[in-house]
């Protein structure tokens, strides 16, 4: 089943097909400028979530229906709590009309999952620095969000739908004790992360969208730990709890890194709360957090003594993290995140710095108007990369080791939107290119370096799989 849930309140990643700026080159009082062409309009406004080809409506549960009215409802009202933005102020009554005709009339004409082709195991890719070929390890999943190596070379596999699925001997197994999830929009079971010393210590860390106690509408990001016993989870320990709870389904983070010296680093969005949660510290949205691996909060966190509640806090001014890495030279911790409509970035998070959401931005509105004209502002710090148009970003590891030397200390990201991985060159911490490899393999949730050194990405569509990137 597809991950889409709703009618025409898809949640994804809208922007216009463009190049990459890895400096600030952009205005952002953007101008986009309306059809009377609903083909236009729909490719402009809407193909970033709903697919080029409408494929996101392919299989799916309508959760406001699908007739014409409930799209022109959608379209013009919004669902924000489901992360749809309303378009009343970018189109006319008419014009609104039309598009609800355009989508209706092409769902009929949609061939199922048959949209994009992907690069075969059989064929090398030829990366500008390093060739490689596909290896599938793991298929018919659903979306894994996030994947985690043991040290016998087995393989978990956090799916969003709630499962814990341990990969062993060619065999899935269902992990039972993993808590229940708001399996809605953006949220699920999500990001996993050993301790360091698991071989020692049987540690296993895991992110998730937590239902409110007592409540089937209000969910936030939650941080449990567990040991794996036979094939059941025990020994669960809550560690973080993100607040406020929110009823909005979208913008939970979270990623999870442990750095050199033991502490456990993990992402929060601002779950839609734009205007309130990321420049404040009386929440724990939009911000990157620290925090011991028992759970206890840091003596020297940057907000213990201002934000005693909040003392988890390492950075703020984040909008929705879905990338953490540790930075295999100098053990810093990096992040990537989602923008609006542009303005995904790159950043390394650095002790109490405030990121600038939503004040500066390289982005704009889904549906085109502007909510900052400022890039820049003191105080603020500037994104190491961006994209404009954003490309969904999602999952992010640094290259390390020595199978694979001509990328060697380079990101790698995936893209949801445009579905490919994509390389940042670095030198040290400065980005001196990019390079989209594994172009149309699927919308591309999570890449992590194995302990095998091998790099492994994770796609969620067409088909669910995991595959590794095996070096020529």
């Amino acid at each position: 089943m597809s991950i889409y849930k709703v009618g025409f309140i898809l949640i994804g990643f809208m922007g216009l097909v463009g190049g990459v700026k890895s400096q600030p080159e952009v205005e952002t009082s953007v101008t986009v400028e309306v059809s009377h062409d609903p083909a236009v309009n729909y490719q402009t406004f809407c193909g970033g979530c709903h697919g080029v080809k409408l494929e996101a409506f392919v299989d799916q549960r309508w959760k406001y229906g699908k007739e014409k009215e409930d799209l022109i409802k959608g379209i013009e009202v919004g669902y924000e709590d489901d992360g749809m933005p309303a378009f009343d102020v970018t189109f006319s009554d008419q014009e609104v009309e039309n598009l609800a005709d355009y989508i209706l009339n092409g769902i009929q004409h949609v061939e199922q999952f048959h949209f994009q082709k992907q690069p075969s195991q059989e064929e090398l890719t030829v990366s500008e620095d390093q060739p490689f070929r596909l290896e599938k390890i793991v298929d018919g999943l659903t979306i894994p969000w996030g994947i985690e190596f043991l040290p016998d070379g087995s393989l978990l596999i956090a799916e969003k739908s709630g499962e814990l699925i341990h990969w062993k001997n060619d065999q899935k197994i269902i992990l039972e004790g993993t808590p229940m999830v708001r399996d809605q929009s953006q949220g699920g079971l999500m990001d996993l992360e050993l301790h360091p010393n698991y071989a020692e210590n049987g540690w296993l860390y895991y992110s998730f969208s937590k239902f409110q106690p007592g409540s089937k509408n209000e969910s936030t990001t939650a941080i449990h730990r567990a040991k794996i016993e036979g094939n059941k989870l025990v020994q669960i320990e809550e560690l973080f709890v993100a607040l406020p709870y929110s009823s909005r389904a979208h913008h939970y983070g979270s990623r999870l890194e442990f750095d050199e010296h033991g502490y456990l680093y993990f992402t929060v969005g601002d779950r839609g709360n734009r205007d309130q949660n990321p420049q404040n510290l009386d929440n724990h949205c939009g911000k990157v957090h620290r925090i011991l691996d028992d759970g206890s909060i840091p003596s020297d966190n940057p907000f213990v003594k201002e934000a005693p509640e909040f003392a988890t806090i390492y950075s703020y001014g984040h909008r929705n993290p879905q990338g953490l890495a540790l930075h295999p030279e100098t053990g810093e911790i990096w992040d990537n995140e989602h923008g609006p409509r542009g303005g995904d970035e790159i950043n390394r998070i650095i002790k109490g710095k405030n990121y600038g959401w939503p004040i500066i931005s390289y982005g704009i509105n889904y549906n085109g108007t502007t909510f900052t004209n400022e890039t820049h502002k003191p105080g603020m710090l500037q994104p190491d990369h961006y994209w404009v148009p954003a490309i969904g970003v999602c999952g992010m590891t640094f290259v390390k080791g020595d199978k694979y030397p001509g990328w060697n200390g380079d990101i790698l990201s995936g893209s949801l939107k445009y579905q490919y991985l994509h390389r940042t060159k670095m030198n040290g911490n400065q980005v001196i290119g990019q390079e989209l490899l594994l172009k149309k393999i699927g919308r591309l949730r999570v890449v992590e370096m194995g302990n095998d050194g091998y790099i492994y990405v994770g796609v969620e569509s067409p088909t669910g799989s995991i595959y590794r990137l095996v070096p020529e």
